[in-house]
């Protein structure tokens, strides 16, 4: 199998979370890494844990403007990119009757918008190494639930733009897959789920657990590499299961 040392990859939302934990994942395993991130300070935090060696781009992924600059930056630095990690998302949740257009806007601009406008841009340079696009979804884009609307229907629509990116970039050697995360035990979750929802989610999910950004990043790793080089238009949820129990009855559990 052929090896990625030496490869390059775009991850984007890359100051903290997936991103961050993508980004050491691919970089501990030979791969240069750009770091996208329209957080100032977090991503000055994240690019000094690289040592120098990883690129960063201050970008916001839902300006028009930004996408073709980080990959024309990412190019010019590094001389190719192999792999586009579109990450970078935005979580606003709230009732149906209380998201007005602009919150709606908001959440598409960033989740939708910018995967298209990063992967439209970088499509010639993905050409050239006939390299890998992986979105991340989420498994509020397979399932609905209660405050997603926005949210949820941004990451279905992704789904079905990773799959568009598969059909129609084949031909060129490109893949594109997506990743569904389920409930993952981030800072930002554990600060704004209660241990009533804790225990749900724990409840409803067959491994009992949340998983981890790193487990995440394996999976989006594995996708970007050459172990997945005839693995395209797929669609794969790292959630412990919790897709496969639909509802879930908790109760009837041993």
């Amino acid at each position: 199998m052929a090896s990625d040392s030496g490869k390059v990859v775009l991850i984007t939302g890359a100051a903290r979370g997936i991103g961050l934990a993508t980004a050491h994942l691919m970089a501990a395993e030979g791969w240069r890494v750009a770091l996208l991130d329209r957080d100032t300070d977090a991503l000055d935090e994240a690019i000094t844990q690289f040592d120098g060696q990883a690129l960063k781009l201050l970008h916001d992924v839902s300006d028009p403007q930004a996408a073709p600059q980080a990959i024309r930056a990412c190019t010019d630095h590094f001389g190719q990119l192999d792999a586009l990690v579109n990450n970078a998302g935005v979580a606003d949740f709230g009732p149906i009757e209380e998201t007005d257009f602009a919150r709606w806007r908001r959440v598409m601009e960033t989740n939708l918008d910018g995967v298209f406008l990063m992967t439209q841009a970088a499509i010639p340079a993905l050409k050239q190494t006939k390299g890998a696009i992986v979105n991340i979804a989420s498994i509020s884009g397979l399932r609905a639930s209660t405050l997603r609307v926005a949210y949820g229907t941004s990451k279905a629509a992704v789904i079905q733009l990773t799959k568009q990116q598969a059909a129609e970039l084949g031909e060129y050697g490109i893949r594109a897959n997506a990743v569904c995360p389920g409930p993952v035990r981030t800072k930002l979750a554990m600060a704004v789920h209660t241990q009533d929802i804790i225990d749900a989610y724990h409840d409803a999910i067959p491994l009992n657990r949340y998983g981890s950004e790193q487990e995440i990043g394996e999976v989006i790793a594995f996708l970007c590499s050459a172990r997945a080089s005839y693995v395209t238009g797929q669609v794969i949820a790292s959630d412990g299961g919790f897709d496969s129990t639909g509802v879930g009855l908790p109760s009837l559990r041993s």
